[in-house]
């Protein structure tokens, strides 16, 4: 059975694939809706092609598989994927994350620690510094890495061997990558939005994994207010079968999800609290726009990367929102969802905006 090694501070703590990777009862419950294998991954129906393809050619060969950037918006499956990639190829996997790899000697220590075939996924991979950007050129190439003992005078470069291993790193922010990593990748897979008919199969399979009762209408309910993504699917589908389980019989229905839904401050489009603030913003106080990321983030008191990557990506696909070299703009659309009438200006560039 494949096994998972997860890095935490200096130790590296080794768990079978299907155990969760944190204790607390929320991460719990998604790891246990995830999918094990290809076959049953629902949706991205070319990426998991692709993969089939490419894992079953690297086992006929009896290789490891190629190195895979994972690159899409925050909960579309990028570290399920990774999980099943190594569970496919009967590896382990190591999980750690870029933020987490500061010096050199960290990735030393993980990378001599791998053995033929396994699986090192690296999470927001965007967010490695250089140095290890360098330090990971050669270990991806040649599998080999230089390392410098000593300094000054008495230092020396010595070439340790590596094992052969796959590399799968995952991101949101794909271009922030240097071209010499981003070239050193075999395999690109970009995860898009899901459908509705996609995400509804998604929450029928987790509520039989959760064993609460849902019918047709029920589950398309919540697919559709699930913002294209199954990470929001399954958090809803959660907080719906707690209102249905107190305030009614249990059974998830149309009725029951729009009722909790709307107590979650969800509307028909997946919109929450923080997206329809955003959108009220531009319309109301910047006169639809044009208007600078960084204005809306003092404006709204948040930070501009929760904007960037949290809100901005879904209203962007569903065109509530455009995104000009002058700020950003609130579309017709969004006006007339959120009930407002678009302003006069919303058509004309404000002036002093910020780039």
């Amino acid at each position: 059975m494949a096994r998972e090694k997860i890095i935490s501070g200096e130790e590296i703590v080794e768990e079978p694939v299907q155990t969760p990777i944190e204790s607390d009862d929320e991460n719990r419950h998604i790891w246990n809706l995830r999918p094990r294998t290809l076959d049953e991954y629902i949706g991205q129906a070319n990426v998991v092609e692709n993969l089939h393809i490419a894992i079953t050619a690297a086992k006929n060969r009896q290789e490891p598989l190629e190195h895979v950037l994972l690159h899409g918006a925050p909960g579309l499956g990028k570290t399920t994927l990774a999980h099943i990639i190594a569970s496919e190829m009967g590896a382990s996997i190591i999980a750690t994350s870029g933020p987490a790899l500061e010096k050199p000697k960290d990735v030393m220590g993980i990378l001599s620690s791998l053995e033929v075939g396994d699986v090192l996924f690296i999470d927001e991979i965007h967010r490695l510094s250089r140095v290890i950007e360098e330090f990971l050129y050669s270990a991806m190439e040649d599998f080999q890495v230089d390392f410098v003992l000593d300094k000054g005078a008495y230092a020396k470069t010595i070439k340790v061997p590596l094992k052969r291993f796959t590399l799968v790193g995952a991101t949101t922010r794909a271009g922030m990558l240097s071209a010499p990593l981003r070239d050193r990748f075999g395999i690109f897979v970009h995860m898009d939005y899901y459908s509705t008919d996609e995400l509804q199969r998604i929450v029928r399979r987790s509520a039989g994994l959760l064993k609460v009762k849902t019918d047709a209408d029920g589950a398309g309910e919540i697919a559709c207010r699930s913002r294209g993504t199954p990470r929001v699917a399954n958090r809803l589908l959660r907080r719906v079968r707690d209102y249905a389980e107190v305030e009614a019989d249990g059974v998830i229905t149309r009725e029951i999800a729009d009722i909790a839904l709307k107590r979650e401050m969800v509307d028909q489009m997946g919109l929450d609290k923080l997206d329809r603030a955003f959108l009220r913003t531009i319309i109301e106080f910047y006169n639809g726009g044009p208007v600078g990321i960084e204005a809306l983030s003092a404006t709204l008191n948040e930070e501009t990367d929760t904007l960037v990557d949290m809100v901005e990506p879904y209203l962007l696909k569903i065109g509530f929102l455009n995104r000009t070299p002058s700020g950003r703009k609130a579309t017709r659309l969004a006006s007339e969802h959120l009930g407002l009438k678009p302003t006069s200006n919303a058509e004309r560039p404000a002036l002093n905006f910020e780039p």
